[in-house]
């Protein structure tokens, strides 16, 4: 992870315009910038409003001073309409800024989100880069921290900027020349209290960055931590039935205390180190109040500037020494900026390396499933199956089988061209459908269910036809019911909606991964008889260790492990 970071840090800039840019190249470029133009605009009204407060200053304690009643009445009527027109530029301000965050934030969800599922990217992403922890939290918080730390610190940049221009010629001029004898000559400055503010902030600036250093790293290895912590929640509750069975909750709490000790361990670190930070920044900031009070007394003394004079000098330095401790006041934020950069560059580096990967594509083919010169590999370069070809005609039904470990799971992962490791020729029909062992039960209804991933509503007698050719019947009067399926329905059960899917899909090739593997065998042969009968054209691919399912195929692939595979 050093490494990372000590690359990340020499390309921040780089990473965060390729992170940023395709927003604001997208179709959404005019509208974007608009708002923006809308937020700068309003940002730019409150400096300007800023300076106005700063003469009224003066004008209103040197009526005080002066005890000027009248004045004094027509400063509060000024101040009073100034303060309106503020908050009015304020709140839109504001408004305005979470509007376009809200918006970025949106696209840019949706732009990873299509990334991570385009060319399996989901998937490949595990299996080639290691270092892209919790994708998922990338996604859901990474990216809106990314909007909201970018805008907020490029607006609190410019505001920096702009304050400082339209204060410092207002300070110079107010503070007036500095005297002192010194070396038998006497001395003058001019603008003494401009270089004054210039030199504090300079100093406060330097320090923070000394002291907050470490702040980038320990806030990127936070956020891998609670992200890691998360994820082992979500696994518990994924697999509470197993757990249960298992009765695993010790060992369960053992990883989960193990896991929050790690994210206390360096979030103790981390505000350690914010402790120190604010100590310094805190001191800074209320030394700054004083400060140019105590620089500035001495004119004031001399009767050389009023009271509002002096006020105005203060509001101005203050003003200008906010403008240039940016980098103090925001130190935490930009840490945690460029640790959110450095997580959402490796995510989408990943997601390159994963999409450039090369899979073996299908060539389409009418009622035939070919395969040719398949060489199959594990992750690690260990060939599983080598030179291996066979040809399927219509209605022909295939066999896999073979000792654990030989490539069986992997040639089918080949077949259906998600298998980064491989290479050769395949052609089938465009609607080949693959059944894994363990089904995907998305989140919906039960006719949602049934329907994946098709979005077309089915009518009910269709579905209820086919929960009974499964044997599922009990379920027929559930199809608009909202439920965790995955959890409620056994594995075999699931197993069987699967098959269900199969049945109303009806594609020409059906390709089954041990598909059947937690139904019993009665039922498992029921079932089997039924995709041959109602789809007797179909080219049929299983992968099975039970000698039972011989009956339903006539052609057999016998993987032996290390290339080796005998077909008849």
């Amino acid at each position: 992870m050093d490494q990372e970071q000590r690359i990340s840090k020499r390309e921040l800039f780089r990473n965060f315009w390729r992170l940023a840019k395709p927003y604001w190249v997208s179709e959404e470029r005019w509208r974007a910038g608009a708002l923006l133009a809308a937020v700068v605009a309003l940002s730019l009204g409150i400096v300007y409003m800023n300076v106005q407060f700063n003469a009224w200053y003066s004008v209103f304690y040197n009526t005080l001073q002066n005890l000027d009643a009248k004045g004094f009445w027509q400063a509060i009527v000024k101040f009073t309409w100034l303060a309106g027109i503020y908050i009015v530029i304020a709140v839109y301000a504001n408004y305005l800024q979470q509007l376009l965050e809200i918006r970025w934030r949106r696209w840019m969800t949706e732009h990873f989100n299509q990334r991570w599922l385009d060319h399996q990217g989901y998937y490949r992403l595990q299996l080639t880069d290691k270092e892209t922890d919790n994708p998922d939290q990338r996604i859901a918080e990474d990216i809106n921290q990314f909007v909201s730390l970018t805008l907020g610190l490029s607006l609190g940049l410019l505001r920096s900027v702009v304050t400082f221009v339209s204060f410092v010629s207002i300070l110079w001029a107010l503070s007036g020349p500095l005297s002192f004898a010194f070396a038998g000559r006497t001395w003058e400055i001019q603008g003494y209290m401009l270089w004054v503010a210039l030199i504090y902030a300079a100093v406060g600036t330097a320090i923070t960055i000394w002291i907050g250093k470490p702040l980038v790293g320990l806030n990127f290895e936070q956020q891998r931590r609670e992200a890691n912590f998360r994820f082992a929640l979500i696994r518990v509750r994924e697999n509470a039935e197993s757990i249960a069975l298992y009765e695993g909750e010790r060992q369960e709490a053992h990883t989960l205390r193990t896991r929050f000790q790690h994210v206390l361990a360096n979030a103790l670190t981390l505000i350690g180190r914010q402790k120190r930070l604010s100590w310094f920044t805190t001191f800074w900031g209320q030394l700054a109040i004083i400060f140019p009070m105590l620089v500035g007394a001495p004119r004031l003394f001399a009767k050389e500037i009023q009271l509002g004079g002096l006020m105005q000098i203060v509001n101005a330095f203050g003003k200008v020494y906010d403008s240039l401790e940016f980098v103090i006041s925001s130190f935490n934020s930009l840490a945690v900026w460029k640790a959110v950069i450095d997580r959402l560059a490796l995510f989408e580096r990943g997601l390159f390396k994963a999409g450039a990967l090369a899979v073996i594509a299908p060539a389409p083919a009418e009622e035939r499933f070919d395969a040719a010169a398949l060489e199959v590999r594990k992750p690690d370069g260990r060939v599983l199956l080598a030179d291996l070809a066979f040809s399927l005609q219509r209605g022909e039904r295939l066999l896999v089988q073979g000792l654990s470990g030989t490539g069986k799971s992997t040639l089918l992962r080949t077949l259906a061209g998600i298998w980064p490791f491989a290479q050769g020729r395949t052609a089938y029909p465009d609607d080949a459908l693959f059944l894994s062992q363990r089904p995907y039960m998305p989140l919906g209804t039960l006719r949602e269910l049934l329907c994946y991933p098709r979005e077309v509503a089915v009518d009910d007698a269709t579905l209820a036809e086919l929960l009974h050719k499964v044997h599922l019947p009990h379920l027929a009067g559930r199809l608009d019911e909202v439920d965790s399926w995955s959890h409620i329905l056994s594995l075999g059960e699931q197993q069987r909606i699967a098959i269900a899917r199969a049945l109303l899909e009806r594609p020409q090739v059906l390709v089954l991964d041990e598909a059947t593997s937690s139904i019993d065998e009665p039922t498992e042969s029921a079932l089997y008889q039924t995709l041959i009968r109602d789809l007797p054209g179909a080219i049929m691919i299983s992968v099975g260790h039970r000698s039972s399912l011989r009956a339903f195929h006539n052609r057999f692939l016998d993987c032996q492990g290390e290339g080796r595979w005998a077909l008849s």
